[in-house]
């Protein structure tokens, strides 16, 4: 087995898109394709963070090991008054920009300054609400780490603001074209930020925030609650194991189209010359053979309810052939329907106590004498048998 990952929001979702991705990009460590809408993300919160870096007050961390908590002195920064940007004017929001900017993977110039028009606009519309409504940060572009019940996790938080109840808000950038408040309310990514704040601060996390530039809007959700937070838990739970288990088989889907390891996929690589006339005679013959297995399993199917009839109306079991004994089995199965049931024992997380897909447990439930008479004799009556008939074929000539 490999080492447990430190796994991140994004690392996360691309095992689950896809586990030979996340190897080719985190075991290979095989570069991405460029791409201007990824440029232009990195570029706005670069330019954000030097906007906003000047209004942190930093607080108190929780610390590792014996320390007890790290303390202001601790940051290079100092304790900067709180209020006000570092700017005071457009010109120069528009200067961090320019030596924010980077023309790496847009397809034109005509993108690149789409997307250039696009920034400044949004980094304009920011600096007035920032003079207008000042936020309270606390850390801006902060990279934490923890460990959530065994499992390594990280992540960069674009901002932390202190809240007006003294806890702490947690916010993330959006620079997609259209982000909804629903988006918010199940972002896997918030989820997470989450986790590791509480992990990193006394200070309890109050609310959660994706923020769209495009609109200058905020999408605030409340913090998850610990079934939200288990489920993640349990997803990335599956991650870990699939990478520490080097379970790294390819995902096909629509991620395929943006995916530029395709010619490195067994998905996608083409066949090699020298085995292309081979392996094409084995797919035309396993074509053949399988077109011949649906038409003899159908075949096949019709002949033994055929023979099923013909034997239940003569009152036989045992069917004697030329080649073969056929003989007719029966196969009983009891099904209980007990959403129809009122009054079921359930435990604490509202499920049954016992598995309504295994009729053996059921039926041990109805024999408990324990178990009160009248809501046994209610599961009971839901019961419903299925019998299935079924044929076995003897050697005449068998010998016991």
């Amino acid at each position: 087995m490999a080492a447990v990952p430190t796994l991140s929001y994004s690392s996360a979702r691309t095992y689950q898109e896809c586990p030979l991705r996340w190897k080719f990009l985190y075991v290979d460590h095989l570069a991405e394709a460029p791409r201007g809408y990824f440029t232009f993300g990195r570029t706005i919160h670069a330019a954000l963070e030097e906007l906003v870096r000047p209004m942190v007050v930093p607080v108190v961390r929780r610390a590792g090991g014996k320390e007890s908590q790290r303390t202001l002195d601790h940051y290079a920064s100092g304790r900067p008054a709180a209020g006000g940007t570092a700017t005071s004017t457009e010109e120069e929001v528009l200067e961090i920009y320019r030596r924010a900017w980077s023309s790496e993977g847009y397809t034109s110039r005509e993108e690149e300054e789409r997307y250039r028009a696009l920034g400044a606009e949004i980094l304009l519309g920011y600096y007035r609400l920032l003079a207008e409504r000042p936020p309270t940060p606390v850390a801006v572009e902060e990279h934490l780490e923890a460990t959530w019940n065994g499992i390594p996790v990280h992540g960069y938080i674009d901002r932390i603001d202190r809240t007006t109840n003294g806890g702490l808000e947690v916010l993330d950038y959006k620079t997609s074209r259209e982000l909804s408040h629903d988006e918010a309310l199940r972002s896997d990514q918030l989820s997470l930020y989450q986790v590791l704040v509480e992990k990193n601060y006394p200070d309890p996390v109050e609310g959660l925030t994706l923020y769209h530039l495009r609109s200058l809007t905020s999408l605030r959700s409340p913090p998850r609650a610990k079934d939200s937070l288990d489920a993640l838990y349990n997803r990335l739970g599956e991650v870990s194991d699939g990478i520490r288990s080097e379970a790294f088989d390819p995902s096909p889907g629509r991620q395929c189209r943006r995916c530029e390891f395709q010619s490195r996929c067994p998905e996608f690589r083409l066949v090699p010359a020298p085995d292309q006339k081979y392996l094409a005679d084995l797919v035309d013959r396993f074509a053949r053979l399988r077109s011949q297995e649906a038409k003899i399993a159908g075949e096949l199917e019709r002949t033994a309810a055929e023979l099923h009839r013909a034997a239940e109306r003569a009152g036989v079991h045992r069917v004697p052939g030329s080649r073969a004994v056929a003989i007719r089995r029966r196969e009983e199965e009891w099904r209980y329907p007990l959403e129809e049931v009122e009054g079921l024992p359930r435990g604490s997380s509202g499920e049954p106590l016992f598995r309504l897909d295994r009729p053996e447990e059921v039926r041990r439930f109805i024999r408990n004498p324990e178990i009160d008479p009248e809501l046994r004799r209610k599961i009971a009556d839901s019961g419903r048998r299925q019998v299935r008939w079924y044929w076995e074929l003897e050697d005449p000539d068998a010998v016991d």
